[in-house]
């Protein structure tokens, strides 16, 4: 008992905190030992993989790409150096390697010359000189670029002694250049392809020559005097299609109906054809309504003719009036309708009687007249205005047939003439992209307006309100100026949606100018809402150009419309 109390007190003394502490034993795992070599080598791979582009040839990719290795360049086939062929200690440039030049390109040309002309250079060291040695000390190391002043003049000298001496020889050699058969004769008359013509001598003329020649020159003055004074020449003629010129009460054919008269001021876009008039055997270049009534449609066509329909009735044409040898180009009706112009390629503008078809009286400069205007003031309807293919506009007094005045300021062909302001001012439009605006009677443009954007504006009519012009750009817009002063363009009033490039499509209003209209290159014709500048309706009117579109003056909703096909259409 006593022995075990005492090993009880030893064991207690040895585990007691004040003693050493107690030996541990080394922690052993009883999972087996693995290499992990191979994984921190793939582990590697990946992250050094994760900073190169992606190879396009592979088909998996292991890791996911960054924005720039996806869209990085693919490099071509591995090199021993480098990617480019390049070892990276002699990179110096992002394209590969650039050497310093140890000489200036001015410098290198004034050597390169020298060798090839003396034989002799500077060595790119600067401290010798590589060639000819005895060439050198002969020119004492001169090089092409810095001969001076003195040797210079030496030499023009000796070169101008030289030509002299060739001359003198040249005339020594001239009794041998007399013969076809020599050298000398091919080198003196050998003709360059720039050379200009020598002038001929002209010799006696035979009988028959002078006589072709007078009959020639006799024919090209009858030509010049015709062109000048009257253009083609064309029998005037006219011809009558209805039933009789004058009715039971003794009024004329041209009279309006006297229950003619405007249902209200609203006018509305029409829906569907009524009536189709077709006579032209070529395209119709104009449309005119009879003033301030519409009972009568006055046409323009290529065929050379013009013709007149009724509106009211029959819707059968009325006369046909024969007078031009081309093409009519233009047409306007006096203030009472009783007279019109025409204006056709053959350089003819006419005046004639629209009851009897006559021609009173013929107009012309020789030049091709692209738009006739009567003054529209009742006390003026004897002043014709006419815009030429020679950039001048002509005023005639058709009283007395002499040309009063001449507007000469346009660069381009004269396409239309507008009168604003109560026509003490009017606006033409030419094939130069500006607008002119002119006081009446004086030649002398009061405004011009060009700009680098605006194109030719080969139709233009005027608001019936007569604040604004409405003008067809050949960019497929039609753009509004102000008839005011200053004649501005509006920037807020648009029009835009038709293709009518390359086409004079003429642009008009309604008569209450709530809505623009203007046909169109494929034969559509467009409506757009004056306030808004959306485009209304569009109308498919013709197989082809829709050239000319008119708002009928008293019935509100009815549009005529014209086209090169021919064919003239009424809508309701």
């Amino acid at each position: 008992m006593d022995l075990i109390q005492s090993y009880d007190e030893e064991e207690a003394v040895a585990f007691s905190p004040e003693s050493s502490p107690p030996r541990m034993l080394k922690a052993k795992s009883s999972a087996p030992e693995v290499d992990d070599t191979a994984l921190a080598l793939t582990v590697a791979n990946v992250n050094r993989s994760k900073s190169k582009p992606i190879d396009p040839t592979q088909h998996v990719v292991l890791f996911n790409p960054t924005h720039e290795q996806m869209w990085a360049p693919i490099y071509g086939p591995a090199h021993p150096y480098a990617k480019d062929g390049i070892a990276q200690g002699m990179r110096n440039h992002k394209l590969g390697s650039v050497e310093d030049a140890s000489i200036g390109s001015f410098g290198f040309d004034e050597q390169y010359n020298t060798f090839h002309k003396y034989g002799y250079a500077a060595d790119p060291s600067g401290m010798n000189y590589v060639g000819d040695v005895a060439a050198l000390k002969q020119n004492d190391g001169l090089s092409v670029y810095n001969i001076p002043q003195s040797e210079q003049k030496r030499r023009k000298i000796e070169k101008n002694k030289e030509e002299r001496e060739g001359e003198e020889k040249k005339e020594e050699i001239e009794p041998e250049a007399e013969n076809p058969a020599t050298e000398a004769w091919l080198m003196k008359n050998r003709k360059s392809p720039w050379s200009r013509k020598k002038e001929v001598v002209q010799g006696e003329l035979t009988e028959e020559q002078k006589k072709y020649a007078e009959d020639h020159a006799k024919k090209k003055e009858e030509k010049g005097q015709q062109g000048e004074a009257k253009g083609e020449h064309y029998a005037d003629k006219s011809t009558f299609h209805g039933k009789e010129e004058k009715d039971y009460q003794g009024r004329s054919w041209i009279e309006a109906p006297k229950d003619a008269k405007a249902n209200n001021d609203h006018c509305y876009i029409p829906k569907r054809l009524v009536h189709t008039w077709s006579g032209h055997t070529k395209g119709v270049s104009a449309i005119r309504f009879f003033p301030k009534q519409g009972h009568l449609l006055l046409s323009a066509g290529m065929d050379c003719k013009v013709k007149i329909w009724d509106v009211y009735n029959s819707g059968k044409c009325m006369r046909t009036y024969m007078g031009h040898a081309k093409a009519v180009r233009d047409i306007c009706f006096s203030n009472d309708g009783s007279k019109f112009l025409t204006a056709g390629y053959d350089k003819n503008i006419k005046y004639w009687d629209t009851e009897t078809g006559q021609v009173i009286s013929t107009f012309s400069t020789g030049k091709i007249p692209y738009v006739v205007k009567l003054n529209p003031d009742d006390d003026k309807q004897n002043i014709l205005l006419a815009g030429m293919s020679d950039k001048k506009i002509v005023q005639w007094d058709i009283n007395t047939g002499e040309i009063t005045q001449e507007y000469d300021q346009h660069l381009g062909a004269v396409n239309t003439i507008t009168f604003v302001d109560n026509n003490r001012r009017f606006v033409t439009s030419s094939d130069d992209k500006s607008l002119r605006v002119w006081e009446f009677g004086i030649p002398v443009v009061i405004k011009y307006i060009s700009e680098p954007h605006m194109h030719s504006m080969p139709s233009i009519s005027v608001h019936p309100n007569g604040n604004w012009l409405a003008a067809q750009s050949l960019d497929n817009q039609i753009l509004i100026y102000s008839t005011r002063e200053r004649f501005q363009l509006n920037k807020k009033k648009r029009f835009a949606g038709h293709i009518v490039a390359g086409y004079a499509c003429q642009v008009n209003f309604s008569p209450d100018g709530r809505f623009v209209m203007s046909g169109d290159g494929e034969g559509k014709c467009w409506f757009w809402d004056w306030k808004s500048c959306k485009v209304f309706r569009t109308l498919k009117c013709h197989n082809g150009v829709c050239i000319g579109a008119e708002w009928h003056p008293l019935e509100q909703s009815k549009v005529a419309t014209c086209g090169w096909d021919g064919l003239i259409k009424y809508w309701d």
